[in-house]
């Protein structure tokens, strides 16, 4: 019998015949049941791996932690062996002291009759001893418990005169034995260790000679690893940890808790049980345990060892942490290799699978080759229409981009015909000052002729060739402004350049009070100014002549602005520092208003009425004052009017015997 043609998956492929007597509907796979059975397959795989993964980190933890607590258990013993056998070495070192200073006669004749005369032999003997001894303090007590003599006698926690009654290494050392005790001093409230003698005269104990012992230095051990001692009771009197002492490692019973605190062994310390909790008891009377409460408190490694006489124990503390961190990093390190070696053979795996997809793909690639190529197609269509857009805008822009080149030019000239205007109207300007001098000195001229005053005509003449010569030098600067051209390396004398301005406008200056002054940068010194004097340390960089051409415009701003006022002020004040020179001039007119001042220094702006100004004189001085470096500026005065501020560069000069008052000098 056929199968059907219109089944799904076979288990056998086309050519193969059916049995007999097999159904066909028996081997038609449910593709349901096929997923089912993947996913169930690869869920068995992955929980063995991740038993497997389970397994190999619990063992190689245990391996690992167990190996560490053995070399930590191993370590611990010798320390707490090597700790013992030092603190017992300290202690026996001490043992036959007071021994040997009960039988000495100077201790016995203070005893027996504590004399000031024994009593004093007893303090020095005492302080000798204990000096070379080493100890803390010596000291020796008759019957009735009150220390008589001791090693510090001499001190002001000195023990001479306090009680020990109460103490038992004196009731031990009173009763015919060796007494040792660790308690808190009740004079010193130091803590140390006590060892005591009876002191025998003739059979009979006459008295307890004491040596303390400070053992402090045990506490300065690495508290990363603790060690503490406990007493017979179960207190730690000594400790590494400074919080662990003078509690117990397990409770105390009422009585004993009560001898504690009549004998003041601890000077009342509250002695509260320690928070310690044993989790494991290991061979060699080692214990783990787990000290302070919560999950995060430090476990430790506890090795104890008795000390025999006196019965004290010393137990050492070693952190367990280091270990665990040792186990945590050797289960990460097997789980990382493990998971490793699984990576690498799915990595096989899946290289295998891959392999028989890039066969599959190549067929698939082909399919995508023609597609692309369509794509390609498609798309160069749409470059080239975009192409021909582009084009179209290049023919616009550069269309454009002429017009603005045409517009340029016309802008440039326009801005040439300005600045020849500029020019022309700075000259008028500029040359207004020496013109109106000019006239002065020929009508003075012309009287001196008719006089016959030969000589003054010719001072005047003199003038007339300099102002000349002054006027075509106003031109030549002018020129420079235009073109902006860079000032020269030339310094001017700024003294000089006033009484030049000065005697320009002498003329108007008439009925006018001018004030010249020095003002000290640093010491804020102000003193008055001679024009007379030519001052040479006083030099600027900067050309002479535009120096006396802003002075000029700033001198005639302020006789403008005092026209109307009466009596007319003037101020001239130059500021001296070590790096500027700064030449102000105020007056007392009107001032400036809030709305000029920030157009002060435009060209063309001026707020005079039309035909007494053209604007230039500002504009022409702040640039000159930029071309030598400085600044001008303009505000109005604290006490009203305006103050115009000229700052310039100082030139460095060097007074000589010689005629000229400068030399060259930077």
């Amino acid at each position: 019998m056929k199968p059907v043609s219109a089944r799904p998956i076979l288990t056998s492929s086309a050519d193969e015949a059916w049995p007999d007597d097999a159904s066909p509907y028996a081997t038609i796979n449910d593709p349901h049941r096929s997923d089912i059975a993947n996913v169930t397959r690869r869920l068995l795989i992955l929980f063995a791996l991740v038993a497997g993964l389970v397994v190999a980190c619990g063992l190689t933890y245990s391996i690992a932690w167990q190996s560490g607590i053995d070399h930590l258990r191993r370590n611990a013993a010798v320390r707490v062996d090597r700790t013992t056998s030092a603190l017992k070495s300290t202690l026996e070192r001490y043992e036959s002291l007071p021994y040997l200073l009960a039988e000495h006669p100077i201790v016995q004749d203070a005893l027996v009759n504590p004399t000031p005369v024994n009593v004093e032999r007893a303090n020095l003997y005492l302080e000798d001893l204990n000096r070379h001894a080493r100890a803390t303090v010596t000291y020796i007590i008759p019957l009735n418990g009150f220390c008589v003599a001791a090693s510090n006698w001499r001190g002001p926690g000195s023990f001479i005169g306090a009680g020990y009654q109460f103490r038992p290494y004196f009731l031990d050392a009173v009763k015919g034995g060796v007494g040792r005790f660790f308690g808190i001093g009740t004079i010193s409230q130091a803590p140390g260790y006590y060892i005591s003698q009876p002191v025998r005269r003739e059979g009979k104990i006459v008295g307890v000679a004491v040596v303390k012992l400070d053992l402090e230095w045990f506490q300065g051990a690495d508290a990363s690893e603790p060690l503490v001692v406990t007493d017979d009771h179960g207190v730690i009197f000594l400790s590494s940890v400074p919080a662990w002492k003078y509690h117990t490692i397990r409770p105390l019973s009422g009585p004993v808790a009560d001898s504690i605190y009549q004998a003041r062994q601890y000077a009342q310390q509250p002695i509260a049980p320690l928070p310690v909790s044993i989790e494991r008891t290991l061979e060699g009377n080692a214990q783990i345990v787990r000290i302070g409460g919560g999950r995060y408190a430090p476990r430790y490694l506890a090795s104890r060892r008795g000390m025999g006489e006196p019965d004290w124990h010393l137990i050492t503390m070693s952190p367990v942490d280091p270990v665990d961190a040792d186990a945590r990093k050797a289960t990460i390190v097997t789980g990382f290799g493990y998971v490793s070696l699984v990576l690498l053979a799915f990595y096989w795996r899946m290289r295998r699978a891959r392999v028989r997809e890039v066969m599959r793909s190549r067929a698939l690639l082909q399919k995508a080759y023609a597609e692309l190529n369509r794509r390609v197609a498609e798309r160069t269509a749409d470059l080239s229409q975009a192409n021909e857009q582009l084009q179209k805008e290049v023919a616009e822009r550069t269309r454009a981009e002429q017009e603005l080149r045409a517009a340029h030019d016309e802008l440039i000239q326009a801005s040439k015909l300005a600045a020849l205007g500029q020019m022309a109207a700075g000259i008028t300007h500029e040359l207004n000052q020496p013109l109106a001098a000019l006239r002065g000195f020929s009508d003075n001229t012309r009287v001196l002729l008719e006089r016959g005053d030969q000589a003054s005509a010719r001072e005047n003449l003199e003038a007339i060739a300099a102002l000349t010569e002054r006027m075509g030098k106003i031109t030549n600067q002018l020129k420079l402004f235009v073109g902006r051209a860079r000032p020269r390396s030339a310094r001017a004398p700024i003294v000089r350049a006033l009484r030049n301005v000065v005697a320009l406008l002498q003329k108007r200056l008439q009925g006018v009070e001018v004030d010249f002054a020095l003002l000290d940068a640093d010491s804020g010194t102000r003193t008055p100014l001679s024009l007379a004097d030519d001052h040479p340390e006083l030099v600027a960089h900067c050309d002479d002549l535009r120096l006396e051409q802003v002075l000029i415009n700033l001198l005639g701003n302020a006789l403008d602005a005092t026209a109307d006022v009466h009596p007319p002020r003037i101020s001239i004040e130059i500021e001296v520092a070590d790096a500027n020179l700064s030449i102000a001039v105020s007056d007392n007119g009107p001032g400036i208003a809030d709305d000029v001042l920030p157009r002060l220094f435009e060209p063309f702006f001026t707020t005079k009425e039309m035909g007494q100004g053209l604007g230039l004189g500002l504009a022409i001085s702040s640039s000159i004052a930029r071309d030598c470096g400085g600044s001008l500026v303009a505000r109005n005065a604290p006490r009203g009017g305006a103050l115009f501020v000229l700052t310039l560069r100082r030139a460095r000069v060097q007074t000589s015997h010689t005629t000229d008052p400068l030399t060259t000098g930077s």
